[in-house]
Protein backbone atom coordinates (compact mmCIF):
# COMPACT_ATOMS: atom_id res chain seq x y z
CA UNK A 1 0.00 0.00 0.00
CA UNK A 2 1.11 3.26 -0.81
CA UNK A 3 1.70 6.49 1.39
CA UNK A 4 -0.91 8.07 -0.31
CA UNK A 5 -3.51 5.42 -0.09
CA UNK A 6 -2.53 5.11 3.85
CA UNK A 7 -2.96 8.80 4.39
CA UNK A 8 -6.14 8.66 2.77
CA UNK A 9 -7.16 5.73 4.88
CA UNK A 10 -6.00 6.65 8.41
CA UNK A 11 -8.29 7.79 10.67
CA UNK A 12 -6.23 7.02 13.56
CA UNK A 13 -3.78 9.68 13.77
CA UNK A 14 -6.98 12.64 12.62
CA UNK A 15 -4.56 16.23 13.31
CA UNK A 16 -1.70 14.49 11.08
CA UNK A 17 -2.94 11.79 8.69
CA UNK A 18 -6.55 12.18 7.91
CA UNK A 19 -6.49 15.83 7.17
CA UNK A 20 -4.66 17.69 5.50
CA UNK A 21 -2.25 20.50 8.01
CA UNK A 22 -2.43 23.57 6.64
CA UNK A 23 0.59 23.83 4.13
CA UNK A 24 -1.16 21.19 2.12
CA UNK A 25 -4.95 22.49 1.71
CA UNK A 26 -4.26 24.76 -1.65
CA UNK A 27 -2.60 21.51 -2.60
CA UNK A 28 -4.78 19.99 -5.99
CA UNK A 29 -4.87 15.98 -5.59
CA UNK A 30 -1.88 15.52 -8.22
CA UNK A 31 0.71 17.54 -6.07
CA UNK A 32 -0.72 16.19 -2.90
CA UNK A 33 0.23 12.19 -4.79
CA UNK A 34 3.36 13.58 -6.02
CA UNK A 35 4.41 15.01 -3.00
CA UNK A 36 3.44 12.24 -0.84
CA UNK A 37 5.28 9.56 -3.10
CA UNK A 38 8.80 11.09 -2.82
CA UNK A 39 10.62 9.41 -0.12
CA UNK A 40 14.20 9.89 -1.30
CA UNK A 41 16.08 13.54 -0.46
CA UNK A 42 19.36 13.53 -1.75
CA UNK A 43 21.43 10.05 0.18
CA UNK A 44 18.24 10.62 2.58
CA UNK A 45 15.42 7.45 2.26
CA UNK A 46 12.66 8.31 5.03
CA UNK A 47 10.51 5.27 6.27
CA UNK A 48 6.65 5.28 4.74
CA UNK A 49 5.76 7.01 8.52
CA UNK A 50 6.49 10.21 7.82
CA UNK A 51 6.57 13.02 5.19
CA UNK A 52 7.89 16.64 4.90
CA UNK A 53 6.10 19.32 4.35
CA UNK A 54 5.27 20.51 1.02
CA UNK A 55 7.51 23.86 0.92
CA UNK A 56 10.73 21.40 2.45
CA UNK A 57 11.10 23.84 5.08
CA UNK A 58 13.36 21.14 6.63
CA UNK A 59 14.79 18.33 4.15
CA UNK A 60 15.67 15.13 5.66
CA UNK A 61 19.21 14.46 6.03
CA UNK A 62 21.47 12.65 8.58
CA UNK A 63 22.95 14.07 11.23
CA UNK A 64 23.04 13.96 14.87
CA UNK A 65 22.87 17.42 17.39
CA UNK A 66 23.12 17.63 21.13
CA UNK A 67 20.60 19.20 23.32
CA UNK A 68 19.46 18.85 27.02
CA UNK A 69 16.20 17.95 28.05
CA UNK A 70 15.14 19.74 31.86
CA UNK A 71 12.74 18.17 33.53
CA UNK A 72 9.83 20.72 35.12
CA UNK A 73 8.85 18.60 37.86
CA UNK A 74 12.48 18.08 39.07
CA UNK A 75 14.50 20.62 37.72
CA UNK A 76 17.07 18.18 36.36
CA UNK A 77 18.79 18.73 33.18
CA UNK A 78 19.72 15.34 31.30
CA UNK A 79 22.12 15.19 28.26
CA UNK A 80 20.43 14.30 24.58
CA UNK A 81 21.89 13.20 21.62
CA UNK A 82 19.09 13.42 18.39
CA UNK A 83 19.92 11.78 15.74
CA UNK A 84 18.31 11.43 11.92
CA UNK A 85 19.13 7.90 9.93
CA UNK A 86 18.58 6.89 6.86
CA UNK A 87 16.02 3.82 5.97
CA UNK A 88 19.03 1.95 4.85
CA UNK A 89 20.67 1.42 7.90
CA UNK A 90 17.90 3.00 10.36
CA UNK A 91 16.69 0.04 11.83
CA UNK A 92 20.01 -1.93 12.18
CA UNK A 93 21.30 1.19 14.08
CA UNK A 94 18.25 1.70 16.46
CA UNK A 95 19.14 -2.20 17.55
CA UNK A 96 22.66 -1.31 18.13
CA UNK A 97 22.14 1.72 19.86
CA UNK A 98 20.14 -0.36 22.49
CA UNK A 99 23.41 -2.14 23.48
CA UNK A 100 24.75 0.32 26.04
CA UNK A 101 21.89 -0.04 27.89
CA UNK A 102 22.58 -3.52 29.65
CA UNK A 103 21.14 -6.71 29.49
CA UNK A 104 18.00 -6.44 31.18
CA UNK A 105 15.50 -3.26 30.45
CA UNK A 106 12.30 -1.72 30.21
CA UNK A 107 10.29 -1.22 27.12
CA UNK A 108 7.38 1.08 26.41
CA UNK A 109 5.59 1.40 23.71
CA UNK A 110 4.32 4.76 22.50
CA UNK A 111 1.04 4.41 20.59
CA UNK A 112 -1.22 7.62 19.20
CA UNK A 113 -3.46 5.27 17.19
CA UNK A 114 -7.18 6.46 17.56
CA UNK A 115 -6.25 9.95 19.64
CA UNK A 116 -6.63 13.36 18.24
CA UNK A 117 -3.52 14.35 20.21
CA UNK A 118 -1.33 12.86 22.66
CA UNK A 119 -0.05 9.13 23.41
CA UNK A 120 -0.95 5.90 25.11
CA UNK A 121 2.10 4.22 26.80
CA UNK A 122 2.40 1.12 27.22
CA UNK A 123 4.56 -0.36 29.83
CA UNK A 124 6.73 -3.39 30.39
CA UNK A 125 9.36 -3.97 33.06
CA UNK A 126 12.06 -6.67 33.56
CA UNK A 127 12.83 -7.78 29.57
CA UNK A 128 16.06 -9.71 28.39
CA UNK A 129 17.59 -7.46 25.92
CA UNK A 130 17.95 -10.15 23.32
CA UNK A 131 14.34 -11.54 24.06
CA UNK A 132 13.92 -7.89 23.14
CA UNK A 133 15.95 -7.50 20.34
CA UNK A 134 14.37 -10.57 18.86
CA UNK A 135 10.80 -9.66 19.61
CA UNK A 136 11.33 -6.09 17.61
CA UNK A 137 13.16 -8.07 14.61
CA UNK A 138 9.96 -9.87 13.97
CA UNK A 139 8.24 -6.58 14.08
CA UNK A 140 10.72 -4.45 11.68
CA UNK A 141 8.12 -2.85 9.00
CA UNK A 142 5.44 -2.10 11.73
CA UNK A 143 8.34 -0.28 13.84
CA UNK A 144 9.95 1.71 10.95
CA UNK A 145 6.91 2.38 8.95
CA UNK A 146 4.08 3.01 11.41
CA UNK A 147 3.95 7.13 11.73
CA UNK A 148 1.64 6.36 14.92
CA UNK A 149 3.81 4.06 17.15
CA UNK A 150 7.18 5.07 18.84
CA UNK A 151 9.07 2.62 21.68
CA UNK A 152 11.37 3.36 24.05
CA UNK A 153 13.91 1.01 25.90
CA UNK A 154 15.13 1.73 29.37
CA UNK A 155 17.70 1.18 32.32
CA UNK A 156 16.58 2.97 34.94
CA UNK A 157 19.47 1.40 37.18
CA UNK A 158 21.97 3.46 35.01
CA UNK A 159 20.67 5.21 33.40
CA UNK A 160 19.85 5.43 29.58
CA UNK A 161 17.36 5.38 27.45
CA UNK A 162 16.86 5.03 23.52
CA UNK A 163 13.68 6.69 22.13
CA UNK A 164 12.83 5.51 18.43
CA UNK A 165 9.96 7.16 18.13
CA UNK A 166 7.09 7.88 15.87
CA UNK A 167 8.78 10.12 13.15
CA UNK A 168 11.95 7.54 13.21
CA UNK A 169 14.39 10.02 14.68
CA UNK A 170 16.61 8.53 17.34
CA UNK A 171 16.94 10.21 20.63
CA UNK A 172 19.24 9.17 23.45
CA UNK A 173 19.15 10.04 27.05
CA UNK A 174 21.47 9.86 29.89
CA UNK A 175 24.68 11.22 31.48
CA UNK A 176 27.28 9.44 29.68
CA UNK A 177 26.47 9.93 25.73
CA UNK A 178 29.58 8.76 24.26
CA UNK A 179 28.69 5.02 23.22
CA UNK A 180 26.54 6.09 21.48
CA UNK A 181 28.09 8.95 20.07
CA UNK A 182 30.73 5.93 19.06
CA UNK A 183 27.91 4.14 17.53
CA UNK A 184 26.47 6.93 14.82
CA UNK A 185 29.72 7.89 13.80
CA UNK A 186 30.36 3.99 13.06
CA UNK A 187 27.16 4.21 11.01
CA UNK A 188 28.83 7.48 9.32
CA UNK A 189 26.40 9.95 10.96
CA UNK A 190 28.23 12.87 12.62
CA UNK A 191 27.59 16.13 15.42
CA UNK A 192 25.96 18.44 12.74
CA UNK A 193 24.55 22.17 15.33
CA UNK A 194 22.76 22.69 11.53
CA UNK A 195 20.67 19.45 11.26
CA UNK A 196 17.10 19.79 11.11
CA UNK A 197 15.03 17.40 12.15
CA UNK A 198 11.40 16.77 10.38
CA UNK A 199 9.43 17.82 13.79
CA UNK A 200 10.59 21.10 13.59
CA UNK A 201 8.18 21.89 10.75
CA UNK A 202 5.32 20.96 8.97
CA UNK A 203 4.98 16.97 8.49
CA UNK A 204 2.32 14.24 7.68
CA UNK A 205 1.89 10.94 9.75
CA UNK A 206 0.90 7.88 8.27
CA UNK A 207 -0.66 4.99 9.35
CA UNK A 208 -3.31 2.22 8.27
CA UNK A 209 -5.65 -0.22 10.44
CA UNK A 210 -3.32 -3.35 9.42
CA UNK A 211 -0.48 -1.56 11.75
CA UNK A 212 -3.05 -1.34 14.24
CA UNK A 213 -3.40 -4.76 14.58
CA UNK A 214 0.47 -5.28 14.51
CA UNK A 215 0.36 -3.30 17.53
CA UNK A 216 -1.59 -5.34 19.27
CA UNK A 217 0.56 -8.32 18.49
CA UNK A 218 3.50 -6.65 19.93
CA UNK A 219 1.85 -5.72 23.19
CA UNK A 220 0.93 -9.66 23.10
CA UNK A 221 4.24 -10.54 22.10
CA UNK A 222 6.07 -8.63 24.72
CA UNK A 223 3.99 -9.81 27.72
CA UNK A 224 1.88 -6.38 27.83
CA UNK A 225 -1.76 -5.97 29.07
CA UNK A 226 -4.36 -4.13 27.44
Amino acid sequence: MSFLQRFRKNDACPERGAGRPNGFGDLSEEQLEAHLSIARYGRFTLTEAVRPSYDLEVVPREGFRRETFKDKESGVSVPVLMAAATKEHLFDLFLELLTPLGDEVDVVLEMSHDRESGHDDAYREHIDMPVLKSTLCDFEELLTDDGCLGVAVLNPSIPLEVQFDEHKLLVMYGKDLEPFQEILERYGIYDADDVKFITEAEHIHSSSDEFGDGVRELRYRLGIDD
